[in-house]
């Protein structure tokens, strides 16, 4: 079980926006189609309270870490939405273009943006 999720995992960048991802995405899931606007607020809400414990539970910190744990939180924000997705002009089309609806339809989409 602990070559699953670790503390230490959960307490670095890369855990730490996986759970935000995953947490978001499945919250999200279980609304349905209504789930779709509130995935990114509960993916910034998940990653604040992640850099907070995490600010909780260092000892050799000062007051300053209470400040430091906000602009963390938007990094593990930002590492689990997908910097590079947040200028309009990088992202993905989500609507079907006319030419490939001319073309015989369109493809399913199992992954979709949900900025």
């Amino acid at each position: 079980m602990n070559d699953l999720y670790t503390w230490a995992a959960l307490g670095s960048l890369t855990g730490a926006s996986a759970a935000t991802l995953l947490t978001a995405n499945v919250v999200g899931g279980l609304l349905g189609p209504a789930g779709d606007k509130a995935r990114k607020w509960i993916a910034l809400g998940v990653a604040l309270v992640l850099s907070y414990l995490t600010a909780a539970f260092a000892t050799d910190a000062g007051a300053e870490k209470w400040i430091i744990a906000f602009f963390n939180g938007l990094i593990i924000f930002s590492a689990a939405l997908g910097i590079n997705q947040l200028p309009p002009g990088n992202r993905q089309a989500t609507q079907t273009s006319p030419s490939r609806v001319a073309q015989g339809g369109a493809e399913p989409r199992y992954i979709r943006s949900w900025v």
